[in-house]
């Protein structure tokens, strides 16, 4: 059986996740792909990898500032079995409070790249509050339970490493990324909207411009997504990216507002599909 035919879907719970785009995106990956076979997917803020699950590449380099993501991701590579009588995974209030405290102290203890951070990381994004992923300014994860009714936990991820075999994952910022000339480039950085807690630190609008700025210098197809807010639109409008608009489905937020939001998918160097 070849790996496209094993359908793999997103391991985690992600706010914003983009699999309602991945059907737009492949047109433009296979239209790459008929011109570099050999071509790599290259997300610089990978998160849930609805995206990159969704084109399934057969090369990817994935990457993204959260470093707990990132370890989730390196042990699934490893092909990750969670444990239940060392973590049992219920959805529970007590558990879920008792596993988070346990997490965080693995945090202040440097014991955040194990695979029992790994396995307690994957259980708190399934039990938390709206699949959050946010920390304090001291870098504890702080999101609540969630209070869901029942929750399908997983336990064995072996499947996940086949798949991920070709696949390189980073932690860092973005232009730390060594851009190989046959490259597609998809960009799904945290939104222009006040909820950007995601990592201890932020994403600000400088670093939007920065992110910007870096994308239009690069020779690349390039597509990126965000909410179509106003000065995002100007700010990709006057660097020449094409621009389309997209009304899309909000499953996940943090204020668990479920309207749909407008969404610009920002394009360069792209050949038509």
């Amino acid at each position: 059986m070849s790996l496209t035919e094993i359908p793999l879907k997103p391991p985690l719970k992600w706010a914003g996740g983009k699999r309602w785009l991945v059907p737009r995106l492949q047109l433009l990956w296979e239209v790459h792909l008929k011109q570099y076979p050999e071509a790599r997917l290259v997300e610089p803020f990978c998160g849930g990898l609805a995206v990159t699950l969704g084109l399934q590449p057969e090369r990817a380099l994935l990457n993204d500032i959260n470093p707990h993501l990132i370890n989730f991701y390196r042990w699934l590579q490893k092909g990750l079995v969670i444990d239940l009588n060392d973590l049992p995974m219920r959805n529970d209030p007590d558990l879920f409070y008792a596993h988070r405290d346990r997490f965080n102290a693995l945090i202040t203890t440097g014991k955040a790249k194990t695979a029992e951070a790994a396995a307690l990381f994957y259980y708190l994004n399934r039990t938390g509050f709206n699949g959050l992923c946010r920390f304090n300014k001291q870098g504890a994860f702080n999101v609540p339970f969630g209070r869901y009714k029942t929750i399908n936990y997983r336990t064995d991820f072996t499947p996940y490493r086949r798949r991920f075999e070709r696949w390189r994952f980073l932690l860092g910022g973005f232009e730390q990324l060594s851009i190989l000339p046959n490259d597609f480039v998809y960009v799904d950085p945290p939104y222009d909207v006040e909820f950007t807690q995601y990592s201890s630190g932020g994403f600000s609008w400088a670093e939007q411009v920065r992110l910007a700025e870096w994308l239009d210098c690069l020779n690349h197809p390039v597509a990126l997504s965000n909410q179509a807010t106003e000065r995002i639109v100007d700010l990709y409008s006057n660097l020449g990216f094409q621009l389309e608009f997209h009304q899309t489905p909000r499953r996940i937020s943090a204020n668990g507002n479920r309207t749909p939001a407008r969404e610009v998918l920002a394009l360069k160097h792209i050949q038509s599909a």
